[in-house]
């Protein structure tokens, strides 16, 4: 197996056997990430890739349940070659769970609906999206390079083709100066896709960065453990799903709830309410600390 680079994979997809489909990510320019940073965003060829799943194949045999095509934006390549691609999973891995991959806004629009329906039927059965915000101020603050319109248009193509979707939202991500209107227009993005999975993050600024040097210059004021805390609760109030598998259990958060929504929606606000009652963070903090020396985020 080939990995250039680190290799950054969701939370879920532990088990799963991954394989770069690109390198790096297509986009790599948030202000607040420092993923991907070593290498140049490029598309590996499709012989590149069967070679790793033939490995796979030879490696782990029927083991390999899931396969997620890293790294950061797989949906970028050719529908052509990402045709091939499942394909050959489907020869090598009849009996596999799903494919998984990041997608971006962009990424999603260069596909017809036609096309994104051909690669669910094909095995490719979930898509992660990093949402970050729904506010376009806080989007163009990050350099997103998406709107909310745009975002809300690229999850409804994947969830109207039949993907299972993951969106992540970063808490925080306003600072003190815009957290209302994060939390308030990220809350009507979320409400308009009604997403699979949605998956909170906590900011975490780290050296390198762009937002980094924005709090080192006064320009961008961070929220404290207790007020992420309140931002998650207004957001979670603000929600009205259906059916939406919650998670905060990424180690950047200093509270880990999980839940149903809206069906846990009580649930999930005491779980808040219970940490904020805790006033301990140290731990959290430290954990926090260490996780962005030693990954980068």
């Amino acid at each position: 197996m080939k990995y250039e680079g680190t290799v950054y994979r969701p939370p879920s997809e532990a088990y799963s056997l991954i394989v770069q489909a690109t390198v790096g990510c297509s986009q790599n320019e948030c202000t607040f990430c420092a993923m991907y940073k070593e290498q140049k965003f490029r598309i590996r060829s499709v012989k590149e890739i069967k070679e790793d799943l033939l490995y796979g194949k030879n490696h782990y045999g029927n083991q390999v349940q899931r396969i997620f095509l890293a790294d950061g934006d797989a949906l970028v390549m050719k529908y052509d070659d990402l045709m091939e691609i499942l394909l050959y999973i489907e020869k090598l891995f009849p009996r596999l769970d799903r494919v998984s991959f990041y997608a971006s806004p962009a990424s999603v629009m260069t596909k017809t609906p036609e096309q994104l329906k051909n690669l669910v039927t094909h095995g490719a059965k979930l898509a992660y999206l990093g949402i970050e915000s729904g506010s376009d101020k806080v989007l163009k603050d990050i350099k997103k390079h998406a709107t909310s319109q745009q975002i809300v248009k690229a999850c409804n193509m994947l969830t109207d083709a039949g993907f299972d979707l993951s969106v992540t939202v970063i808490m925080g991500l306003g600072g003190i100066n815009d957290s209302k209107e994060h939390i308030n227009a990220t809350a009507e993005v979320l409400n308009k896709i009604n997403p699979t999975y949605l998956g909170l993050m906590t900011l975490l600024v780290k050296t390198g960065t762009e937002i980094y040097e924005q709090v080192q210059n006064k320009e961008f004021e961070e929220l404290t453990p207790i007020e992420i805390l309140f931002e998650t609760k207004a957001l979670i109030e603000k929600l009205e799903l259906k059916n939406t598998i919650v998670r905060s259990n990424h180690v950047s958060n200093y509270a880990h709830i999980k839940g149903v929504l809206n069906k846990d929606k009580k649930s999930i606000l005491n779980q808040i309410d219970a940490a904020l009652k805790r006033h301990d963070f140290a731990y959290s903090k430290r954990i926090r600390d260490m996780y962005a020396v030693e990954t980068g985020l």
